[in-house]
């Protein structure tokens, strides 16, 4: 069943209603659902819909030719070239609107390095004046965005859309696990990033643990090695990257720190989380109110990498054996909660750009995200879980994951922080998974710069 991306959807459509040459580049992580997304797309609409193969490249050219002549009802043969092929769509996309989408584009020009260079050619030559939708696809995101929307690449210049293919959020993945409840959803959602090829392997007649236990911690299980076949799919030395993802798993996030846990040169650890900021499997923050800074910090954002390299990669052997439920039980489930934490600040931040998330919000902030500085009276870093600004007006969250009621001393905590930040308009709002003590709640009905959300507000 397809389910959501009606923002990509729109933007093809668009795309396709213009009637003149278009060219989009479509790409994203492996299992993101970018070919479920083509899928729809071209659905009832006149389609040359190719995926390229990791084979040779008479294979890649043989079946790029059974599937144009297919399209076009031409003579059951094949074309001797890519050429050819390329030369035969030309005559077809003249007079009537024609999409031609190249699916696992990286497979076809990794095959046969010309291809760029004669996609090239027939852009600039034929279809820039004829009425196709060239559309290429990749998951191979380092080759997308330097083989093809790099400045060295021939196709250069040429696109006239990009969309890069995200994981459904916190709120648009619900939908994929709909028979579990809101805070099973944002487990699910923990440990598999709204990547939805991950959630068609949920079994909703089992719990959450026994779903976690058989996706994660057997053998067999779906994501059991899913980490470590991506990053030898995307990198040559694959246990560099492990050991960088597992030091920031393990707490350290800034470089030197990462560089002593992996034991690599400052230098090649920049290098090697430049590669995994590049898939989209880390990224670098920094706090909000600065533009750039000595106070770098790298996470983890991919949270299933990030569930993994907590919870599995240091049990592999015990998994292998037969005993993961036992390994789930004993050094996972009771820590999940603990994880859920980051997590749930994502959520949090994700839901103040959701619709109803606006509505509450006070003013429309400049930027939001995370914070953290010095306390020189405490002489202590201090955190704040979203921070956003706008003129003379600052917003500060905090964002709780944790089964007791939040009492006041949370919003002291937070009042004490907000004056590290200066003067200004100060609002606060809490998130709270499981609420607000009666007496946070009737102190907080007198001040009108203070909101509580709860988790179950935000589902609703």
């Amino acid at each position: 069943m397809f389910l959501g991306r009606k923002k990509e959807l729109n933007a093809l459509n668009t795309l396709f209603e213009s009637g003149k040459f278009e060219f989009a580049v479509v790409y994203g992580r492996r299992r993101v659902g970018k070919t479920m997304l083509l899928n729809e797309f071209c659905e009832g609409r006149k389609a040359i819909f190719f995926m390229g193969i990791e084979a040779s490249v008479s294979e890649n050219l043989s079946q790029l030719s059974q599937t144009v002549l297919e399209y076009s009802g031409g003579p059951n043969s094949t074309f001797d070239s890519f050429e050819k092929v390329f030369a035969y769509i030309d005559t077809l996309c003249q007079n009537e609107r024609l999409v031609f989408v190249i699916d696992e584009y990286p497979y076809l020009a990794k095959a046969d390095p010309s291809i760029p260079s004669l996609l090239q050619k027939h852009i600039d030559y034929a279809w820039k004046k004829s009425k196709l939708m060239l559309v290429l696809c990749g998951s191979s995101m380092s080759f997308m965005e330097n083989q093809v929307l790099g400045y060295k690449s021939p196709l250069y210049g040429r696109k006239t859309s990009q969309l890069k293919i995200q994981p459904f959020d916190f709120f648009e993945s619900r939908a994929l696990c709909a028979d579990f409840t809101p805070e099973q959803q944002a487990i699910l959602y923990g440990a598999l990033w709204g990547v939805p090829e991950y959630y068609t392997h949920i079994n909703s007649k089992k719990d959450l643990n026994e779903n976690l236990i058989d996706i994660f911690f057997r053998p067999g299980g779906r994501l059991f090695e899913e980490p470590l076949n991506l990053l030898k799919q995307e990198m040559r030395t694959p246990a560099t990257y492990n050991a960088v993802i597992t030091a920031i798993a393990q707490g350290a996030s800034r470089l030197n720190e990462i560089a002593t846990k992996v034991g690599l040169e400052t230098s090649a650890a920049s290098n090697v989380l430049s590669s995994l900021m590049e898939l989209g499997i880390v990224r670098r923050e920094i706090p909000a109110t600065e533009k750039s800074s000595r106070k770098t910090i790298y996470v983890i954002s991919d949270t299933m990498y990030r569930f993994w390299f907590t919870f599995v990669w240091h049990y592999q052997t015990n998994i292998n054996r037969g005993v993961g439920d036992l390994v789930y039980k004993k050094f996972v489930e009771d820590k999940i909660g603990e994880y859920m934490g980051h997590v749930f600040e994502e959520i949090c931040l994700q839901y103040l750009y959701t619709e109803k998330g606006l509505a509450v919000l006070p003013f429309l902030p400049e930027n939001m995200g995370r914070w953290w500085g010095n306390n020189p009276r405490k002489k202590r870093e201090e955190e704040i879980d979203i921070l956003g600004f706008a003129d003379n007006q600052q917003l500060f969250c905090e964002c709780k994951w944790t089964n007791k009621l939040v009492d006041i001393d949370v919003m002291n905590e937070l009042f004490g922080r907000a004056e590290l930040l200066g003067g200004g308009e100060k609002h606060f709002i809490f998130f709270s998974k499981s609420g607000f003590t009666k007496k946070f709640i009737q102190l907080v009905s007198e001040m009108p710069n203070v909101k509580l959300i709860t988790f179950r507000d935000m589902c609703v």
